[in-house]
């Protein structure tokens, strides 16, 4: 049985804009296990178990388990849906083998960010992962270039949950497979997706929501540490990697915030490829997203200084448990995009001074 029958045993509605966001289907479970919750985009998640130090320790050198149900979670469907998806994004989908997966983008006709979206091929559907509060949008985006192709989009949400294993020993809570996704087949309809979240080790599970509970408590028998937002944030953003939403919007062009493997320069058109091409073929981009090492505390949105002059602000700040310092994220003009050049942020009570490449 594939995630696309799956779902058809349901009704599918469309969350409309404005409409009360439904909470974690396992808020009770949480609450029980001492949670704190917080709002990401509009979606309930846990904040934390009450020793966030903790947690952020177990998703960096243990198995931490994060429930990420509170992600938008898409499937389109049909027999074009490689062919149109391949047209819609930045990366090379229309060759993905059944059980492999790529990271790419949703950019406007301008090379503009609408989202980024991690992508599996699984047998009978592409199964899209996105932040949370984005999934109505890009389902709209893509109806819209519907014409005669054979493909429907369909919200996976309500039907299956997400949780994430992350940390060096996250292997020893599952089974290593070949590929990207794969279906567990003796636990029912669980898909395992291998995915490091945070540089390291990693792994995802799409699970129906009826099974939701039953799998948390046999991650959390094997070993697994229930972690929250706060620290998964500070790991993200001391490694240096970018979230839509808050490190990167629509305002931003595609090659300025992510990674060359997000990009197919050989795959064919797509919306937005002209733009990005000119990009890659006549220059650097305007300003590039950075790793900052800050010498205090700062604002997000501050501006960053070169001199007298302003060369970029500050998306995302943590301060580090691991390099004992405040770190961050930010953009930075091209002219200041180069190690040791002089940054600071200017602060009421003096200059933060700024340190790329550390």
């Amino acid at each position: 049985m594939s995630f696309a029958r799956v779902l058809h045993k349901g009704s599918f509605q469309c969350k409309l804009p404005g409409a009360i966001m439904a909470g974690l289907a396992l808020h009770e479970f949480h609450q029980t296990a001492g949670a704190s919750f917080t709002e990401v985009s509009g979606q309930e998640a846990v904040a934390h178990y009450g020793d966030w130090r903790a947690e952020y320790d177990a998703l960096r050198d243990g198995a931490g388990v994060i429930d990420l149900s509170f992600r938008g979670r898409l499937c389109v469907l049909g027999a074009d849906r490689q062919r149109f998806l391949n047209g819609q994004v930045t990366n090379n989908v229309k060759d993905l083998q059944g059980g492999h997966g790529c990271y790419a983008a949703l950019v406007s006709a301008k090379g503009k960010l609408q989202s980024d979206i991690n992508i599996y091929c699984l047998e009978n559907e592409l199964l899209l992962d996105l932040e949370p509060g984005y999934a109505d949008g890009v389902a709209q985006w893509l109806e819209k270039y519907v014409i005669a192709e054979d493909v429907q989009i369909i919200d996976a949400a309500p039907h299956y949950g997400l949780l994430s294993v992350q940390g060096a020993k996250a292997a020893s809570l599952g089974d290593k497979w070949p590929g990207d996704v794969m279906r567990i087949s003796e636990a029912g309809e669980i898909f395992a997706a291998n995915r490091p979240r945070l540089g390291g080790a990693g792994f995802d599970l799409f699970v129906p929501i009826a099974g939701l509970r039953e799998a948390a408590e046999q991650l959390v028998s094997r070993g697994g540490r229930l972690c929250g937002w706060d620290a998964f944030e500070t790991a993200r953003v001391e490694l240096g990697i970018p979230r839509f939403g808050v490190d990167m919007d629509e305002t931003n062009l595609a090659p300025e915030a992510l990674g060359e493997g997000a990009i197919s320069y050989s795959k064919g058109c797509y919306i937005g490829q002209e733009v990005i091409a000119r990009v890659r073929t006549y220059g650097q981009v305007a300003k590039s997203l950075r790793r900052l090492k800050l010498g205090g505390d700062v604002t997000k949105g501050a501006k960053l200084f070169l001199g007298d002059k302003e060369v970029g602000y500050v998306t995302s700040v943590v301060r580090s448990p691991a390099l004992n310092a405040v770190v961050g994220l930010g953009y930075v003009r091209r002219e200041a995009n180069v190690k040791g050049a002089e940054l600071f942020v200017e602060m009421p009570h003096g200059r933060i001074p700024v340190e790329l490449d550390f």
